[in-house]
């Protein structure tokens, strides 16, 4: 067999979720594409917005190696401005004889330029959204607003008549479609085309035929829902009052809301799975579906993503089908969206991808291979500067907060994360160990800022850089 095309999907801020089997979130194409390869349960993303996650997707590195630690729009580029020669694996695909082809949203870096990238083919300014504080005008069957004093107001979700022809999405597969058709019709190359959208990022603007699939009486409310985050960061109970003026219903509505964008993109996705067996090359096409990161949806009583390290904003969707894949397999252990680009380079044009990630090989074999189930993310804030770092070892999982108070949680027996261990005298051994975890990440990541913190000031990690245990 010839080498596999790639067909790569993401989606923005869609949490991991919406696509297990008891989510009350409809995804038919993806769950059919679940069963027919892997799915992994617990896939991180190594930060919790746009442009961070998705460079560090691109570039299998961590966000204070490739310099982009906030989003591109929001801030002068010190704050955020891709490192120049970066390895990106599309980059090494396009080495490999692939055509490349980019579509949809981009929001890795400043030029849109992605020739520098490793793309021969791309159409990003068609889908630029408004960014930011994003507004939608026209009528509206339902507009759910947060009105804070001296504040814009902020649209949260909304149901609108247009037909779904009329969405970003369905454009932006249409073109997707017509690519396919293109190099069915050439057979010159393999291919690999990226398709990325920016549903269901907030707001979530729905037609009606979507909504419609969900009813807002039949929402659950999060089990975390009534958290007053009382032992957590004071930041988090400041960004839970955004959100205290909307009652449970608003908080349904929301919620169905995003569901039905989630739906939206499903549908989409079944339209160029169809169009990929109709042109004869689904049989050697290597399909991936990912989210940049996640969103809150009402846990913690909390919606978006951000500072609050839950594991709603970093666990996101990873299905892989197709050549190599194994069919109906769930992966529990740990992996990162830092482990996509070496594993796929070996899967499609067989050559090597070093970074910060880890080949996901081993764990796609007949029998899987060794593993350490760990994941590594940081966070630099929005705007308003914060450092955090997570690591997730098994089923725990620390935070470290240089803010404020750090977080422990036992996921196992706690994966609402509603108890935080991190003050509790029993679990000081497990704390200094996943904080001495974390230097050592930070030593092999050469995170420079991080590991110079040994002044005085500094000192309130549990651990330091150089403890070597008891």
């Amino acid at each position: 067999m010839s080498q596999p095309n790639l067909l790569f999907l993401i989606t923005d801020q869609q949490q991991g979720a919406t696509v297990e089997p008891a989510t009350p979130c409809q995804t038919p194409h993806l769950d059919r594409l679940a069963a027919a390869g892997t799915r992994f349960t617990r896939c991180y993303a190594p930060n919790p917005i746009c442009s961070p996650s998705r460079a560090s997707l691109m570039t299998g590195l961590l966000p204070h190696s490739h310099g982009m630690v906030d989003v591109t729009h929001a801030v002068e580029p010190y704050r955020a401005e891709l490192k120049p020669n970066l390895p990106f694996w599309s980059r090494t695909l396009q080495q490999a004889g692939y055509h490349t082809a980019y579509l949809g949203k981009w929001h890795i870096e400043r030029t849109n330029r992605l020739e520098n990238f490793g793309f021969e083919t791309y159409d990003v300014e068609r889908y630029q959204q408004l960014q930011g504080l994003v507004e939608r005008g026209g009528p509206m069957r339902l507009r759910v607003t947060v009105q804070q004093k001296g504040y814009k107001d902020f649209l949260l979700c909304g149901v609108t008549d247009d037909p779904v022809e009329a969405t970003p999405e369905y454009g932006l597969y249409n073109d997707g479609i017509s690519f396919l058709r293109q190099v069915a019709r050439t057979h010159d190359r393999p291919w690999a085309l990226f398709l990325s959208t920016e549903a269901p990022h907030d707001p979530y603007v729905v037609p009606e035929i979507y909504y419609q699939r969900y009813n807002p009486a039949d929402i659950l409310r999060p089990p975390s829902f009534d958290d007053d985050l009382a032992d957590r960061p004071a930041i988090y109970r400041r960004i839970q009052q955004v959100w205290r003026q909307l009652e449970w219903s608003h908080f349904a509505q929301a919620t169905a809301c995003y569901y039905a964008y989630c739906s939206l993109v499903d549908d989409q996705i079944g339209r160029l799975l169809a169009a990929l067996e109709e042109t004869g090359q689904a049989e050697n096409t290597l399909v991936v579906f990912t989210s940049d990161h996640g969103d809150y949806v009402g846990a913690h009583r909390l919606f978006l993503k951000g500072i609050p390290a839950f594991e709603e904003a970093y666990r996101i969707p990873l299905i892989l089908s197709g050549p190599g894949i194994p069919a109906g397999r769930v992966i529990e252990q740990i992996v990162s969206s830092l482990d996509l680009g070496p594993g796929l380079t070996q899967l499609t044009a067989g050559v090597e991808f070093p970074c910060h990630g880890r080949s996901l090989l081993p764990l796609l074999q007949a029998e899987p291979g060794p593993w350490t189930s760990e994941a590594f993310a940081e966070c630099h804030g929005q705007r308003l500067y914060y450092t955090q770092r997570v690591v997730w070892q098994d089923n725990t999982k620390y935070v470290f907060n240089g803010f404020d108070e750090d977080e422990l949680y036992d996921l196992a027996t706690d994966p609402h994360e509603l108890h935080n261990l991190a003050r509790n005298p029993a679990w000081q051994p497990v704390l200094e160990a996943m904080a001495a975890r974390m230097w050592q990440i930070i030593r092999q990541t050469d995170d420079f800022n991080m590991f110079k913190a040994q002044y005085g000031m500094f000192r309130f990690v549990p651990v330091g850089p150089e403890w070597k245990g008891n």
